[in-house]
């Protein structure tokens, strides 16, 4: 019988994750298959982050585009950033959100709404297919479906096999993460849920348009709220990496049954950078709240799959 999560080591970590599975999928306390749902984070949690999001890299090269037809762009961020190549202003732009402090994400907000507005959203799909099938990760120099945790990804399956139902709820925008969710993760785009710009219809042209104003930002206290809002029930797992996470993995605990699991990036020499950087105040939170912390150094024993 193959061994289950292959990729996990052997410790409390990964003993803690199948007696979880196993006790509420199995006996005369099993919780009824329906109830079985888990959510996942995804930017630093089934994928990598660094050195910035994969959809920053995306939103960069458009602003960078940007910039080139229009050079008075240059002169301000992020536009200022995208052109320049300077990384680490973008960089720390979302370590700056993710300690509270949204003074330089405005401006990238108000850059990201601008590049998108009047948009359909096939052709926004297409556009975002295509970076996807060609770009690859900025410091591992492969393509971005091998800059997935292969851990998780078993983690997933896993699950799956104990009849849960698998949630990715993330910061990240919605249908940025929709085209890639099925191939990378095995996820239908029905069960993603994210930060969404405001839509209108275009009824001339039978098309759903971006509007040029955010409808929701799902991070922090968010989640908990568009979990309920998309999924309706409380989930029985979360798995996040970060601060914007914490909500959600003490959301999951109201349930009786439950397993919140914080995926802390320590390793250093096996391609994921090790980082505490936006995960300070989960980290310090993780004892008293009974986060279960996954150490990428002691718990996996793969990080990535094989390109």
């Amino acid at each position: 019988m193959p061994r289950a999560l292959p990729s996990w080591s052997d410790g409390p970590t990964r003993d803690a994750i199948i007696a979880f599975a196993t006790s509420v999928s199995s006996g005369p306390d099993a919780v009824p298959e329906a109830e079985r749902v888990a959510v996942f984070d995804n930017d630093g949690t089934l994928w990598t982050e660094k050195p910035m999001p994969t959809q920053l890299h995306f939103i960069v090269e458009q602003w960078k585009a940007a910039a080139d037809a229009d050079p008075s762009l240059a002169e301000q961020q992020p536009y200022k950033a995208a052109a320049s190549g300077d990384l680490a202003w973008l960089g720390a732009a979302i370590d700056k959100h993710y300690n509270g402090d949204d003074s330089d994400l405005h401006a990238m907000v108000g850059a990201i709404l601008a590049s998108t507005a009047g948009e359909s959203v096939d052709d926004y799909e297409a556009q975002v297919a295509m970076f996807y099938r060609d770009a690859q990760h900025l410091t591992l120099h492969r393509p971005y479906r091998f800059a997935i945790y292969q851990p998780m990804i078993e983690l997933l399956r896993f699950l799956e096999a104990h009849g849960f139902a698998c949630y990715i709820v993330s910061g990240g925008d919605r249908d940025f993460m929709r085209p890639m969710t099925v191939e990378y993760y095995g996820i239908p785009p029905e069960r993603v849920v994210g930060s969404a710009v405001g839509l209108t219809y275009d009824d001339d042209a039978t098309a759903v348009r971006y509007g040029s104003t955010f409808d929701f930002m799902d991070d922090g206290p968010e989640k908990p709220i568009r979990i309920w809002s998309r999924i309706g029930r409380r989930p029985l797992l979360a798995a996040g990496n970060s601060n914007g996470d914490v909500p959600m993995l003490r959301y999951v605990q109201g349930h009786p049954r439950s397993l919140s699991l914080l995926i802390r990036h320590d390793d250093d020499g096996r391609g994921d950078a090790p980082y505490d950087t936006g995960a300070e105040q989960a980290l310090a939170a993780a004892s008293d709240h009974g986060f279960t912390v996954v150490s990428v150094k002691r718990d996996w024993s793969t990080v990535f799959p094989e390109a």
